[in-house]
């Protein structure tokens, strides 16, 4: 798929790298792994009422690429187990940590 795409891989826009995700609330224990429709997974604990799920899975996806929690934010898919999040990072350092990511 295309970058620029919201279901694409992720693409450098202006200071930040958009990810789109698959956010699944509810699992036993809280990973970062693996695809779903091109999308990266973030399994959380956390149910999906008002919005724990989500700033879970920004607070996983933080950790699991190595920065801080607010250099990741979500763009849009508040109420949707799809997200797009944006990442103020590296774009060679997060793409390289994503492919790993994607493949565990």
């Amino acid at each position: 798929m295309p970058a620029g795409r919201p279901g694409g891989s992720s693409r450098r826009r202006g200071p930040d790298v958009r990810v789109a995700i698959r956010v699944r609330p509810g699992a036993s224990r809280t990973a970062v792994g693996g695809t779903h429709a091109d999308r990266l997974v973030v399994a959380v604990s956390a149910r999906a009422v008002d919005g724990a799920a989500t700033q879970a899975a920004l607070e996983a996806l933080a950790k699991a690429l190595g920065v801080r929690p607010r250099q990741v934010r979500l763009v849009s898919g508040a109420t949707s187990r799809d997200k797009l999040v944006e990442v103020d990072a590296d774009e060679a350092e997060v793409a390289g940590r994503l492919e790993e990511l994607r493949t565990t």
